[in-house]
């Protein structure tokens, strides 16, 4: 039995032929319906998934910048001046945020919620930040290449290195202390 949604129109339309009017609580319009709201729960999941790697995107992105500018391997005390870096990328955004409120106003949505993501980044590089391995050649010209998909990643090296520069071998994808 088909589950897609283009499928199931198609094997209706093959069954009734150019009639396109259906019963309400007919076989065939439960199946179009459940069909509909299972294609839309699979591009609501897909929409959250890319949500939740949009974060690991953009930093893996940031080291690939970095690389590119470097011409050989990175060491663990460049690469920590690197992860501080880019942990320093909202602060600036911050400092405006928090400037332009009035005195006595409470902290906007927008402002707690940049305080959370610099705290959890901030608690994440204290016990390993998950980032490419960059001592490695073969890896640093891997990242060099890398065409911004997720499905690509998987070729890499990770690493966790935290604040203290004990260096940890991590898998991909991330997942808690990997």
């Amino acid at each position: 039995m088909p589950k897609d949604l283009a499928k199931v129109q198609k094997k209706i339309h093959k069954k009734k032929g150019a009639t396109t009017s259906l019963h309400e609580n007919s076989r065939d319009a439960k199946r179009l319906r459940r069909a509909g709201a299972r294609s839309d729960k699979l591009e609501k999941l897909a929409t959250a998934r890319g949500k939740a790697l949009q974060p690991y995107l953009r930093r893996i992105s940031f080291f690939q910048s970095a690389a590119q500018e470097a011409s050989g391997p990175f060491t663990v005390a460049s690469t920590q001046a690197l992860i501080e870096i880019y942990l320093d990328r909202d602060s600036t955004e911050l400092s405006t945020i928090q400037s332009e409120r009035r005195p006595g106003r409470p902290t906007s949505t927008g402002e707690d919620l940049l305080k959370q993501r610099i705290q959890v980044d901030a608690n994440e590089y204290k016990s390993g930040y998950w980032i490419p391995d960059m001592e490695d050649v073969e890896n640093l010209d891997r990242l060099k290449q890398w065409n911004e998909q997720w499905t690509s990643l998987g070729t890499l090296k990770y690493v966790r290195i935290a604040k203290n520069g004990t260096k940890h071998v991590s898998s991909f994808p991330p997942k808690g202390k990997s």
